[in-house]
């Protein structure tokens, strides 16, 4: 895998048995802001080639998929266009900030199991050990196919052709360029879900809590909806950390100084969200969501992480792929409350197979 952002929300765990050309995975440390040892996005070599374990042997075997070997790119050159896609996943990735992550678990895998917790509500005290309050289990499975997120640049023969001879160091603007592309497109995915594939987000998983939102662009107002977000995600068993993700504007209007405290608003509500405050271009303008953040209520299962693949030529000039392959789950859809517009009551959404 080509080196992106892998930002998870609190622990990052290590996949063991598991190398690329030899090197050991980097971990992203959300504590520090920076990669620990080597992550899960380390690139392929410049021939492309990803080393694979051997389950029973401890071999291992040789994969070129991303086509990576048939590009006009020197190994120096690969380098530099993974260095600027990590950078951009770094820089724009949100919602992995606050979802656990599951994997790489290879590019070839194409569906996962999927489960919604259910009777994790009502523990039992009594004498004898005998109240049949049920067994917390994974209730409706099914199996989500996990999508392909991609975005195709082209670099100009005359451009690598002058750097090859001339030493005019190569543009990587246009992998960024799609790399964000494919940022954005991962942060819809896991907040507005997909429709037409039948995926939910954590803004429409049916199951989770809405609350009213009041006007932020008065003084405390969102500190208020978080305390009321947060409070009523701990009646309902959820004891976080807790994380707040708000559309920009939102996310603007709490940087203010908060009274007479001297300090800012979002201050103030990052004391309740120790998982973090983010804004998001993926929310719709006015709306925001709390979540009660670990891998037992959702994660973000990932096969290939993001990646840099060379497609074809076309007239002459190299056409290349920014490419992952992810799927959110999301298994107790109560660890999520979103702030929406409306006068309506606290209520939890209803619809789908999640609604309890």
């Amino acid at each position: 895998m080509a080196r992106g952002a892998a930002l998870a929300g609190a622990a990052s765990v290590r996949l063991l048995g598991a190398k690329v050309n030899g090197r050991v995975h980097r971990i992203w440390d959300t504590e520090t802001g920076r990669f620990g040892g080597r992550s899960l996005l380390t690139p392929p070599a410049a021939n492309g080639r990803v080393e694979c374990a051997d389950s029973e042997g401890g071999a291992y075997g040789m994969t070129d998929y991303l086509l990576r070997d048939q590009a006009p790119l020197t190994s120096e050159q690969w380098e530099k266009i993974d260095n600027a896609v990590e950078e951009t996943g770094r820089r724009a990735l949100v919602g992995r900030r606050i979802v656990p992550l599951l994997g790489p678990l290879g590019a070839g895998t194409q569906v996962v199991p999927d489960d919604v917790f259910r009777d994790a509500d009502i523990g039992g005290v009594d004498l004898l050990g005998e109240s049949d309050l049920g067994i917390v289990h994974g209730g409706d499975r099914r199996y989500l196919a996990i999508p392909l997120l991609y975005k195709d640049f082209r670099l100009h023969w005359r451009d690598l052709e002058a750097a090859r001879i001339g030493g005019v160091p190569l543009d990587t603007g246009p992998a960024v360029a799609a790399a964000g592309v494919v940022a954005r497109t991962e942060d819809d995915v896991i907040f507005n879900g997909n429709p037409r594939l039948g995926y939910e987000g954590l803004l429409t998983a049916a199951g989770r809590g809405v609350l009213p939102m009041s006007d932020w662009a008065a003084m405390g107002r969102a500190f208020q909806d978080v305390v009321t977000a947060t409070q009523y995600l701990t009646d309902a068993g959820f004891y976080g950390p807790y994380a707040v993700v708000a559309s920009p504007r939102l996310y603007a209007a709490m940087n203010r100084v908060y009274e007479n405290t001297g300090v800012l608003e979002i201050e103030q509500v990052q004391k309740l969200a120790s998982a973090g405050v983010y804004r998001s271009a993926a929310l719709p303008d006015g709306r925001a969501v709390v979540v009660a953040t670990g891998a037992s209520n959702m994660d973000l299962v990932v096969a290939q992480d993001l990646a840099v693949a060379y497609v074809s030529t076309e007239n002459l000039n190299h056409i290349f792929r920014v490419v992952e392959s992810l799927v959110l789950r999301i298994k107790r859809p109560g660890a999520i409350v979103t702030l929406e517009p409306g006068p309506a009551e606290g209520r939890r959404a209803t619809g789908g197979r999640r609604a309890e």
